[in-house]
C-alpha cells in the first residue's frame, strides 16, 4: 500500500551486505519513502536479513534469471500501480550521502519552476576512495556514429544530458504515466539507455544534478569483452553474454534508435570484440553492472 510520495525501486541478486549497507544509507535521508526491492533468488540470505532489519520493505521474489532489467521491471510496475509522485532508480552498491533525495527532488522542483516539470533528473556518483567520478548522466557523441554516449562529469550547476546510467534516477509521476516501465526487451544492459532514449522521443529532458549524491564503485572490465587480455574466441563469447550485447536485445536496441541504417551500427561491439577494444568507457552504449552471476549465459 501506498504511504509516501516517493517510490524507491531497487533490485538484488546475492550481495547481502552490500543490499543492506545502500539500505542503510537510504533510511537516512529526511525524505520518506516506500522501498520496492526485487530479490532475484538470492541463496545468501538476503530476503531474511532484509525482513529482519527493514520489515516495511516490499520484497518481490525473482527466479534467479531476472537481471538487472527484470528485477527493475518487476519492482517499477508494483509501484507504479500507486501512482506515486517520484519513483527513484536506486543501485544497491550505490550509497547515497545523508541529503542525496532532497538534493534530487529539490532540483525537480527548480525545474518545475522553470516550466520543466517533465523532467529526469540523474544523480552522479563517484568512487569512496579515489574520488573520481564513476556514474550518472551521459551525452551524445558528435562523432560520426550512433548509439556512442559519452560520461558527462557534474559540475556546480545542473547540466542538460542525453541518457543516463541507472544507479541513481528520479523519475516523476507524469513521465513514468508516458514512458512506462523499463523495457524487458532487454534483459541486464540496454534497459537504462533504452528509457532515456525513448523518454527523449517523447519529449522529456534528462537532467544531471550539480555535484555528487554518493558513492559507487566502477565496475572493471577486467574478464569482460572488452579486456584484450582474453583470446579472440572469449571476447566473442562474452560479447554475446547477457551483460553485454546480446542478439536479440541489441537487435531490437538498434533497430529502435539507430534509424534507418540501424545494420551498419548493428555490427560495431562484434567487431570491436574481435579486432580488441580497450576502452570500454567509449564502447557505443552503457549500462550498469549489477554483480548477477548466478544465471549468466
Amino acid at each position: 500500500m501506498k504511504k509516501a510520495d516517493l517510490a524507491v525501486i531497487m533490485t538484488c541478486y546475492n550481495r547481502r551486505d552490500t543490499t543492506l549497507a545502500c539500505l542503510s544509507a537510504l533510511y537516512q535521508q529526511k525524505n520518506y519513502c516506500d522501498v520496492y526491492l526485487t530479490d532475484d533468488g538470492s541463496s545468501d540470505g538476503t530476503t531474511e536479513a532484509v525482513k529482519a532489519e527493514y520489515p516495511e520493505v516490499q520484497i518481490l521474489q525473482g527466479n534467479g534469471n531476472l537481471f538487472w532489467v527484470g528485477g527493475m521491471h518487476l519492482a517499477f510496475g508494483e509501484a507504479i500501480k500507486y501512482q506515486y509522485d517520484y519513483y527513484l532508480w536506486l543501485n544497491d552498491d550505490t550509497f547515497l550521502e545523508g541529503n542525496a533525495v532532497s538534493k534530487l527532488l529539490q532540483v525537480h522542483q527548480n525545474l518545475t519552476e522553470l516550466a520543466y516539470p517533465d523532467s529526469i533528473v540523474v544523480g552522479s556518483t563517484k568512487d569512496s576512495i579515489t574520488g573520481k567520478a564513476t556514474y550518472g548522466g551521459a551525452v551524445k557523441s558528435k562523432k560520426w556514429y550512433s548509439n556512442k554516449f559519452e560520461f558527462l562529469e557534474p559540475s556546480s550547476v545542473i547540466q542538460k544530458c542525453d541518457a543516463m546510467y541507472g544507479n541513481c534516477v528520479l523519475i516523476p509521476k507524469s513521465v513514468a504515466a508516458k514512458v512506462g516501465n523499463i523495457d524487458t526487451a532487454f534483459v541486464h544492459s540496454l534497459g537504462d539507455l533504452d528509457y532515456a532514449l525513448r523518454a527523449h522521443k517523447l519529449g522529456f529532458q534528462i537532467w544531471v544534478a550539480p555535484g555528487y549524491i554518493g558513492t559507487c564503485t566502477k565496475n572493471s572490465i577486467r574478464n569482460s569483452w572488452a579486456d584484450t587480455n582474453l583470446n579472440l574466441l572469449e571476447r566473442l563469447k562474452k560479447v554475446l553474454q547477457i551483460k553485454a550485447f546480446p542478439l536479440k536485445s541489441w537487435t531490437i536496441f538498434c533497430s529502435r534508435h539507430s534509424g534507418p541504417f540501424w545494420i551498419f551500427y548493428w555490427f560495431l561491439p562484434y567487431i570491436r570484440a574481435i579486432i580488441g577494444y580497450k576502452d570500454l568507457a567509449t564502447s557505443p552504449t552503457f549500462s550498469e553492472d549489477i554483480n548477477q552471476t548466478g544465471s549468466e549465459v
